[in-house]
């Protein structure tokens, strides 16, 4: 076989239908201010965790959303709740009661 210099990408598509909701839906009832979270990643710019480890709560964010929840229950351990993501959201959504919730969760569905 012809090496032409590069290889070909894992596909990266998400399939919205398959994914686990479950997880979303628990801390939406909860906590109903996750509903109107932009993704602008204000929250992981001020993270103190995300800067001394590679938490990143807009990555657990979007995991959430796209029932995604392999990586979450290492990742929701990382964090520090400091409370700069609470006061640098622009749209005023309580991260530290999502967060909290969302371990709830993990802890609840498994």
């Amino acid at each position: 076989m012809i090496d032409f210099g590069y290889t070909i990408s894992n596909d990266r598509q998400t399939d919205l239908d398959r994914g686990d909701m479950r997880y979303f839906e628990f801390v939406r009832a909860i906590d109903p201010s996750l509903d109107i979270c932009i993704g602008c990643g204000s929250c992981t710019a001020t993270c103190t965790a995300g800067n001394f480890t590679s938490f990143n709560i807009r990555r657990l964010h979007t995991a959430i959303r796209r029932g995604d929840p392999g990586s979450l229950k290492s990742e929701i351990k990382k964090c520090m709740f400091c409370g700069k993501c609470q006061l640098a959201c622009p749209r005023g959504v309580n991260l530290r009661n999502v967060i909290l919730s969302l371990n709830r969760a993990i802890e609840r569905l498994g």
